[in-house]
């Protein structure tokens, strides 16, 4: 775990370098430890809770419904972990911004804080990630079809722009852009698979 926290806190050293975290409360720095240990967890499990998601769904479809199993599940697998990656590689950057508002100002973070936002923009960066595989899935299943993602392209913007508003914690227009326009690449993608690969 103190690898991971060496990489997590990477960002912060980036986007303000000579600041340092500090501790409060005698137990800030184990309830830190224990964040990271649950984050990285969840990343670990990711394969088997999305499984579960999945195996409680599987009982309502129809057996040609149920062959998408395993690339829905892998899909998944892989959108969860790229929208985290995706998440770290953008934080300095978010970071920085928020960081260098009144350059004046020394940034030396509380600890327990700095790693609350970190975990929180990294799981809602992944859990964005995965709305593509539930949208074909709901495609392959007949409930939505390429011609009403077209003709939904207005709403689709709209959805997305409240949803990164509502996901990303920092409430700045640069990291709702960032998480925003992936997002809304990602329905574009979708429309395209949803029209050659199910013909729909």
């Amino acid at each position: 775990m103190l690898i991971l926290r060496q990489i997590l806190q990477e960002p912060f050293l980036e986007a303000a370098p000579g600041n340092t975290f500090q501790a409060l409360r005698p137990g800030e720095e184990w309830g830190v430890l224990m964040r990271i240990t649950m984050f990285g967890g969840v990343i670990l499990a990711t394969p088997v809770i999305l499984y579960q998601i999945w195996a409680f769904i599987t009982p309502a479809l129809t057996a040609r419904e149920r062959k998408w199993a395993v690339p829905i599940v892998s899909a998944l697998v892989v959108l969860f972990v790229v929208g985290v990656l995706f998440g770290y590689l953008v934080l300095p950057k978010g970071l920085g911004f928020l960081l260098n508002i009144f350059p004046d100002v020394e940034n030396n973070l509380l600890i327990g804080d700095y790693f609350s936002f970190v975990l929180r923009f990294l799981l809602a960066f992944g859990a964005a990630f995965l709305y593509p595989v539930f949208l074909f899935a709901a495609a392959a299943a007949g409930v939505i079809s390429s011609r009403q993602m077209a003709s939904g392209r207005r709403w689709a913007i709209l959805i997305v722009v409240i949803a990164a508003a509502i996901i990303t914690p920092t409430g700045d227009v640069l990291n709702l852009m960032i998480l925003a326009v992936p997002l809304y690449l990602m329905y574009e993608i979708d429309y395209w698979l949803v029209r050659l690969v199910l013909k729909k």
